[in-house]
């Protein structure tokens, strides 16, 4: 594929993200934006616009382009938001977040991964984007509070110290419930309240870590 086939791709992807419910038209303009064939292996860049999950590595994945979408529309990100991504993966997601206007913060358990993806967010011009690599489940303490915290593996439950890294008035995206099946959850904090609000069923590779699996 060239690159105007990539480009037509990602405008029917957008088309289809559109007909599945997603109405938030800065989410839909940073998936127009962000080139996902870039955030996959090579071999796998002809499916990139497909709504499908595709692996890139270390039994990992760059999650379903709805999925993604629909948590970014539920984080209600605005323009200097300090936003905190769990699971950095290709870098895709850091992307969309900083074409939202967001400062933010990632962390990615494999170092090879956090590797390749500060790459390819610097060449693509993404460089504001400061990463990690650690445990995602205690959070980034030193850069608390967040407004909002999206989580990119499945949980067993909230981690406590992401609860504790939420601002007041913020917003986190988790996915909670068995290591092969869980349901997506937007968490806003007002006061010290909780209030959870169901938002789908998903699928996600296990979020690994203290606060995690083992």
């Amino acid at each position: 594929m060239n690159e105007a086939d990539y480009r037509q791709a990602q405008a029917r992807l957008v088309e289809e993200l559109k007909a599945q419910g997603i109405k938030d038209h800065r989410v839909l303009d940073a998936v127009r934006r962000v080139p996902r064939h870039r955030f996959v292996p090579r071999h796998m860049a002809r499916w990139a616009y497909l709504d499908r999950p595709l692996p890139i590595g270390r039994g990992q994945t760059v999650s379903q382009p709805y999925i993604v979408a629909l948590s970014l529309e539920a984080l209600r990100v605005t323009s200097g938001d300090r936003v905190l991504e769990v699971g950095t993966g290709s870098g895709y997601q850091a992307a969309l977040l900083a074409e939202l206007g967001a400062e933010v913060f990632t962390i990615e358990r494999y170092e090879e991964l956090a590797d390749s993806a500060r790459s390819r967010l610097a060449e693509l011009g993404y460089s504001g984007v400061r990463m990690q690599v650690g445990d995602g489940t205690l959070g980034w303490l030193e850069e608390a509070p967040f407004q909002a915290i999206v989580v990119s593996a499945g949980a067993p439950g909230i981690p406590r110290p992401l609860q504790e890294q939420l601002d007041l008035g913020g917003r986190m995206v988790i996915p909670t419930g068995d290591r092969w099946s869980q349901d997506l959850w937007l968490v806003e904090r007002a006061d010290d309240q909780w209030r959870r609000t169901y938002l789908c069923p998903c699928a996600f590779v296990p979020l690994v870590g203290k606060e995690g699996w083992h």
